[in-house]
């Protein structure tokens, strides 16, 4: 049997790389899987979501494996899978998905109904989501391999793209379905609230769409150098100006037609005074001031259920301040959950291919070792604009 590695959680503020199980062909109930395929990891990335649980913001216990984002090369099959071979270099959608329950069948593959017995939805290597062992390792098992698995038709020219394929597995359908969701389409001025990888993956998604000006909003001066050098404008939250002023001063008026919450849970408040006090429907009050009547908001940007560490007893049980009133009364449109990746994942992978999207550009991918991994969790905690992708392997180096 091989040996393993891969990046576990520790405690708030830690993550160590550590020898772990190889993977076999059984699910968390511990029943044969042969319906799965074993990967060797060519990348997998580090996610903002992973940063929430890292942070000790969530019930994750300490041992778990982390990683969602992963793309793969076919090691070993299943009795029961069909449709893949050996050799074959696929992405995975950060969803576990059954393919056979009616949510699946709906492409709501968010919220597949048999693979958490908790609730619906399954991911891998997160809490409370069914207990599947994450992808930031050398080696994973990933269940229903010929529903879940996207294979590239064409190996060769996959890796060469791969810095951007990798993307594929969360963060670009992930910022696509925001801004699909919030109603983006041609001629449309959009405000995407966050600077950080999905923010700017749901940016360079609005500009795909045809958005005609997409706004980027954040508190980091860093990461909205970063949005302006790749072709974005963006208002700074940390100035005297309101969000309005600010949208008002690029478009002529303090409104956009949609906007997108790239942010979620533990977003701060902003102001002149430098304060960053946390005030976790900050967010979502501002999108509703700033959007048109009748108009959409999409919501990629995580809320969770439990929030141990939430500033005060409402917000730890997922109960925010929200102004629902205003959007009731400007007729707005809201669209949350998880994203089904499965609905967007081919088409964008096509896109990538025939070089309608420079993601791996946009949200500034960089590639390091899974020895790494700490020091680059330490770094993205600390608001580089930078989409940190793992490389266990070192296959993407050498495809580069």
């Amino acid at each position: 049997m091989s040996g393993n590695r891969g990046v576990v959680y520790i405690g708030p503020g830690k993550v160590e790389v550590q020898s772990i199980a190889y993977p076999e062909m059984i699910d968390p109930a511990g029943r044969r899987a042969n319906h799965g395929v074993i990967l060797r990891v060519v990348s997998t990335n580090i996610c903002g979501s992973d940063q929430h649980m890292v942070r000790g913001r969530t019930t994750a216990p300490p041992g778990l494996v982390l990683g969602h984002e992963i793309t793969g090369e076919v090691i070993e099959l299943g009795s029961d899978v069909v449709t893949l071979r050996k050799g074959d270099l696929v992405s995975v959608p950060f969803n576990v998905a059954c393919g056979r329950c009616p949510m699946c069948k709906a492409q709501n593959t968010g919220v597949c109904l048999t693979v958490n017995p908790g609730r619906p939805g399954g991911a891998y290597g997160y809490v409370d989501m069914g207990g599947w062992i994450g992808g930031q390792a050398e080696y994973v098992f990933v269940p229903f391999a010929d529903f879940n698995l996207l294979k590239f038709p064409d190996r060769d020219r996959a890796m060469e793209k791969i810095r951007d394929l990798t993307c594929l597995s969360d963060i670009l359908p992930t910022g696509y379905h925001g801004a699909v969701t919030a109603g983006v389409r041609p001629g449309s001025t959009v405000y995407i609230a966050g600077a950080g990888p999905v923010g700017m993956a749901a940016a360079a998604s609005a500009r795909l769409l045809g958005a005609a000006v997409t706004i980027v909003g954040d508190v980091n001066p860093v990461r909205l150098a970063h949005a302006r050098a790749v072709g974005f404008e963006t208002v700074d939250l940390s100035l005297d100006a309101t969000l309005a002023e600010q949208i008002a001063s690029l478009l002529g008026e303090p409104e956009v037609d949609c906007a997108i919450d790239c942010v979620g849970f533990e977003a701060r408040g902003h102001g002149h005074d430098g304060s960053q006090h946390e005030a976790p429907a900050t967010v979502l009050n501002s999108l509703m001031e700033v959007t048109k009547v009748a108009g959409g908001i999409g919501i990629p940007g995580l809320y969770v259920t439990d929030d141990p560490g939430a500033v005060d007893a409402a917000a730890q049980k997922g109960s925010l301040s929200v102004r629902l009133g205003l959007g009731w009364a400007k007729s707005h449109s809201f669209f949350t959950g998880q994203t089904p990746v499965m609905k967007y994942n081919r088409n964008l992978m096509q896109a990538i291919l025939w070089d309608r999207i420079d993601i791996a550009k946009v949200v500034n991918v960089q590639v390091i070792s899974l020895d790494d991994a700490p020091a680059g969790y330490s770094e993205f905690d600390a608001g580089v604009p930078k989409k940190f992708v793992l490389d266990p392997h070192g296959l993407v180096a050498k495809a580069a």
